[in-house]
């Protein structure tokens, strides 16, 4: 193992291996596309625009790319409607831990909605039990197949429906059962968070963990209400921030007392590059603020949101940051090391991931460029 520094970008074969953490990705929005067209054809769901696989995984990215969040947030209607069932909710569990696994996740936090999968007469407990059930088996064909993943889960209610206290007790109770915290989330406006104070208030005094999505489609006010008001763990995306930064001709960077205060107290940013630029949270990648805020030292990381609409990994998520601001395995292994300190099981848990897992792992890919660099000059 080494501690010396690599300046020259990772391969896409070390970024794949790099252990990776992700905190925000939604389970209805990472389906294979072969396994919506399978379940829907099970259930009887005939509203699929598409139902040859190929077709419709590119069905899903195409109608993803509007640059609206709420264009973007309708293709959950379809992914929805094939998990009304205890085996569909099973399997795609199961199939999210195996593929970020195989990516080389090590750790995850998935986020679903349990209340959008009521409609074939599952109750709330049975929705979270069958997709904790999954997760099981998923981080069971993980290991067969050589992959280490640990998966929690975030429970999620709705920002425009009035579910939230009772999703929060859900997440309460399933606390110590492979639920790790709670999450609201859907379109931003018209729906502040601190319409939810009633959930946010049970979750503080239980002592439990919350992320909200706040500054994606929405501005400052978003991220403030989701901070101030509802006293939000991490920020579900947050990329509005840099609204509170300003940049100067000479390159001077001012940073608000908003942006200010989220630097200072190191509250996570779930930013998700792809997904932004879909959305219209931002131009490009080399326009994305994730650039900037990674400078700034923001306890910025790295997700992929929904990984079907995205047609992203988190490979491909650190591909892309490599690409456009030529980040090595330094940068890779600065963002993970956040994310890692920044989930929501218990510290020493955290530690260990880190110290056992995470620096070993990319100490292992910075001694392989080591060797090849050292091969190359003929030593």
């Amino acid at each position: 193992m080494t501690s010396e520094t690599v300046t020259t970008a990772p391969t896409p074969d070390q970024i794949r291996r790099a252990p990776k953490v992700l905190l925000h990705d939604h389970l209805d929005g990472g389906l294979r596309p072969a396994t919506v067209a399978e379940l829907a054809r099970e259930c009887g769901y005939g509203g699929l625009p598409e139902t040859d696989p190929e077709a419709l995984g590119t069905w899903f990215r195409e109608a993803a790319d509007s640059g609206s969040l709420e264009r973007y947030l309708e293709t959950f209607a379809h992914t929805c409607a094939v998990m009304q069932t205890r085996e569909a909710l099973v399997r795609v569990a199961a199939e999210c831990a195996e593929d970020l696994a195989a990516d080389g996740v090590v750790y995850a936090e998935v986020r679903y909605a349990p209340e959008q999968h009521l409609e074939a007469g599952l109750t709330l407990e049975e929705v979270v039990e069958a997709v904790n059930e999954g997760f099981r088996e998923g981080e069971r064909r993980a290991r067969e197949a050589g992959h280490r993943i640990r998966v929690g889960v975030l429970l999620t209610a709705m920002r425009h429906a009035a579910r939230s206290l009772e999703i929060a007790e859900l997440a309460n109770r399933y606390r110590d059962a492979g639920v790790v915290g709670f999450d609201i989330a859907g379109a931003e406006a018209g729906h502040p968070p601190t319409r939810h104070l009633d959930a946010f208030e049970y979750l503080k005094r239980e002592n439990n963990h919350f992320t909200i999505h706040a500054g994606e489609a929405f501005g400052l006010p978003s991220i403030w209400q989701a901070l101030q008001w509802c006293g939000a763990d991490r920020l579900g995306h947050g990329v509005r921030i840099i609204d509170d930064i300003h940049v100067a001709g000479d390159g001077t960077v001012k940073l608000g007392r908003l942006a200010a205060y989220v630097r200072d107290k190191r509250i996570p940013l779930e930013l998700c590059p792809t997904s932004n630029i879909q959305t219209g949270a931002a131009s490009s990648y080399a326009e994305h603020p994730i650039g900037l805020l990674r400078r700034l030292r923001f306890r910025a990381t790295v997700n992929t949101d929904n990984r079907l609409m995205s047609g992203t990994s988190m490979s491909r998520e650190f591909g892309h940051l490599v690409e456009t601001f030529g980040y090595t395995l330094d940068d890779m292994q600065w963002f993970t090391v956040n994310a890692m300190k920044s989930a929501f099981i218990p510290f020493d848990e955290r530690l260990a991931m880190i110290n056992e897992v995470i620096k070993p792992g990319y100490a292992e890919l910075k001694a392989e460029w080591l060797f090849r660099e050292a091969a190359a000059k003929g030593l």
